[in-house]
């Protein structure tokens, strides 16, 4: 399958989406690491939702900023996405592969922002998860199992 570019988002845009995942960092909980993240996911309608993370004693059960960015618009109706800015204690932050496959289920071609010492780095989610597992594969496995 050809890769897909998503739709450019202009300098500006990034820059304020990644001050707010800056800003985002301040609610995170973080007693163990001491390691902040923020993330600022901007919906297909323009409206950010953003997240921190937030540690657990059993390491395991610690939820990344961009899944609670992702979760909580999810949980409000929300389903489709543009664009997701993260930025961390130390940057560029880019999302781990639990946020790359979870952020893959809503939107393939999202395009994520990370700070980067000469400004924002943009890359296209289907970059950072190649070969991403997503609903169309279960419905293709639906379809064979129908045929057969």
């Amino acid at each position: 399958m050809a890769e897909r570019r998503p739709a450019a988002l202009p300098v500006r845009q990034q820059t304020s989406l990644l001050a707010r995942a800056r800003r985002a960092m301040a609610g995170a909980y973080a007693p163990y690491s001491g390691f902040l993240v923020g993330a600022a996911l901007r919906d297909g309608t323009g409206r950010v939702w953003t997240g921190a993370n937030v540690e657990n004693a059993s390491y395991g059960l610690t939820v990344c900023a961009e899944r609670v960015a992702l979760l909580t618009a999810v949980a409000a109706g929300v389903r489709a996405f543009t664009a997701i800015a993260v930025s961390g204690s130390v940057d560029p932050c880019p999302p781990c592969g639990a946020c790359r496959q979870v952020l893959y289920e809503f939107s393939p071609d999202l395009t994520v922002i990370l700070s980067g010492a000469a400004g924002p780095e943009v890359h296209p989610l289907r970059s950072l998860l190649p070969l991403g597992f997503g609903p169309g594969q279960l419905t293709a496995l639906s379809q064979a199992l129908t045929e057969s």
